[in-house]
């Protein structure tokens, strides 16, 4: 009888287990970015000061991008990942790059602004329109990148395969390339100051290419997820500011992390966020309003604990 009882425990819990992964370990998975980006680099901090003070156990890794981070989580190989706004939408609806809905996943907090970054060292590249015929590198596979370099150049009139020689390549990759004359162009979709860029600059004259008005309208009619935004020049010592698009850089975490365990990093992120600016420059760009304006996916469980003493309603699962 024991040995019937122990064989219907493992097949119910075998079971549970088929539609998103398996189940959260003590130490928290943190699946970021790639080594030369801002996930990984804020990842990293974030996942540091938590451990040391949070009272949780936060170990932060490197990811392969946004649509790879959301596989992770599925798989239960992570139980934290940094993702981009619009492709968290787009897994938890089962839209564009996944084929079917993934939603073992809650929000944890929007953090800050992802600015799409066109990043070129050919001073005749002044214009997205002048991607036309250039080597271009529209981010890894499985990054977020690609679809935003989809967008913006399709605002344009431009073909990701017709008009454009496509690369497939991490921030890193596409940084050595555009420094070796491999490529002309590339697209970064992070939070600026990127360290990729930042590097670059170091060898060669960087410049960004900013988006016009009217084509960034004509983005934000048919992508709404998109916000338009400023990359100050002082941010790569250029010679005018940027105008371009961004979308959001939020934590996710699996819905069976607990709720003790989220609200503490809740706790730890935002209410020693003042403190921290020397560690990222990022911390300085946190606001709670930011943090709760998640729409698209709901909220964990202990977020929604943490910003409700903050007099904030979110929707939770």
């Amino acid at each position: 009888m024991k040995k019937v009882l122990a064989l219907i425990l493992a097949l119910v819990m075998s079971l549970s287990l088929v539609a998103c992964g398996g189940g959260s370990s003590a130490k928290l998975r943190f699946v970021t970015g790639g080594e030369s980006g801002t996930y990984y680099a804020f990842g990293s901090v974030i996942a540091q000061h938590a451990t040391n003070n949070a009272g949780i156990n936060v170990v932060g890794l490197v990811g392969n991008g946004s649509q790879a981070n959301i596989e992770e989580l599925q798989a239960g190989n992570a139980d934290l990942a940094f993702c981009q706004s619009d492709v968290m939408a787009y897994a938890y609806e089962g839209t564009n790059i996944f084929d079917a809905k993934v939603d073992c996943f809650s929000t944890v907090a929007a953090l800050y602004t992802e600015q799409v970054q066109i990043v070129t060292v050919d001073p005749s590249i002044k214009t997205v329109a002048d991607l036309k015929g250039k080597n271009v590198s529209i981010g890894a596979a499985g990054s977020g990148v690609f679809f935003n370099a989809v967008d913006i150049l399709g605002a344009y009139g431009l073909d990701v395969e017709k008009d454009i020689n496509p690369t497939y390549q991490s921030f890193g990759d596409s940084a050595d390339a555009l420094k070796d004359g491999k490529i002309d162009a590339a697209f970064i979709v992070a939070g600026a100051p990127t360290n990729a860029i930042t590097d670059l600059a170091t060898t060669k004259a960087v410049s960004l290419v900013s988006l016009d008005d009217e084509h960034i309208d004509k983005l934000l009619a048919s992508s709404p997820y998109y916000t338009k935004c400023t990359i100050p020049a002082d941010v790569y010592g250029l010679d005018a500011d940027t105008t371009t698009v961004g979308v959001g850089a939020v934590i996710l975490a699996r819905d069976d992390v607990s709720e003790d365990a989220i609200y503490a990093l809740c706790a730890d992120i935002f209410d020693n966020a003042a403190d921290l600016v020397s560690s990222h420059a990022k911390y300085g760009e946190l606001s709670l309003e930011y943090a709760a304006s998640i729409t698209s996916v709901p909220y964990h469980a202990g977020a929604v604990k943490y910003f409700a003493e903050h007099n904030m309603t979110v929707a939770g699962k």
